[in-house]
């Protein structure tokens, strides 16, 4: 699909940055989020959408008993094999790009937010976003809160955030940037503001259609 429904913010950050505190504040706010993990495992639950492409391209292994993707097995697969993380994404990706300018098209309030984990990852959504908003925070930090909040060690954590792209190339792609290194006190006022700035920039856009 093509074209962009209303003013459209991409949300993304490292995973342990706190991007889902901030997509929550700003649906505090009144802001339509459209989750494209969610929008992904709606895909592949059992009888999902995507499942039939899955299964034909990875074979019948990669279904749990319920028929839904084994998500640990396909995991396992993706790391350790680019290939396999490629045929996948070509699977998923037009699927949720569609399913997300479909959602967004729900909504009501002046501007969308999509929240995407590796909106920089995958180059392909830049040419649907008004802006992209970063959430940030030191890598020390990301993985601190990650071995809390999953009881990962350390060793895991550090290979996940490897295999995303590098912090600053993540900085580098943003319009607008959060700051969540410190108290989360201090994410409130960003939001707003920048709530009050995409606010502006979406009635800028309307009057010009």
């Amino acid at each position: 699909m093509s074209g962009r429904p209303r003013f459209t913010v991409g949300l993304t950050g490292g995973i342990g940055s706190g991007k889902s505190v901030v997509a929550r504040l700003f649906a505090e706010r009144g802001v339509d989020i459209v989750d494209t993990d969610q929008i992904a495992r709606n895909l592949t639950v059992a009888g999902g959408a995507a499942m039939p492409a899955v299964l034909a391209a990875f074979g019948p292994r990669f279904a749990d008993a319920a028929g839904a993707l084994d998500r640990s097995r396909m995991r396992a697969l993706v790391f350790s094999d680019p290939a396999a993380k490629a045929r996948l994404e070509a699977i998923l990706h037009p699927m949720i790009r569609d399913a997300v300018y479909a959602a967004s098209l729900l909504g009501t309030a002046p501007y969308v937010i999509f929240d995407i984990p590796l909106l920089v990852e995958s180059g392909t959504w830049r040419d649907r976003l008004d802006r992209v908003l970063v959430v940030d925070c030191p890598e020390d930090v990301q993985l601190a809160r990650v071995m809390a909040r999953n009881g990962l060690p350390a060793e895991q954590v550090q290979a996940i955030m490897a295999a995303q792209v590098p912090r600053q190339v993540r900085l580098a792609a943003a319009d607008d940037v959060i700051d969540n290194g410190g108290d989360l006190a201090r994410l409130a006022p960003q939001v707003d503001r920048l709530h009050a700035l995409y606010g502006e920039m979406a009635a800028a856009a309307a009057r010009n259609n």
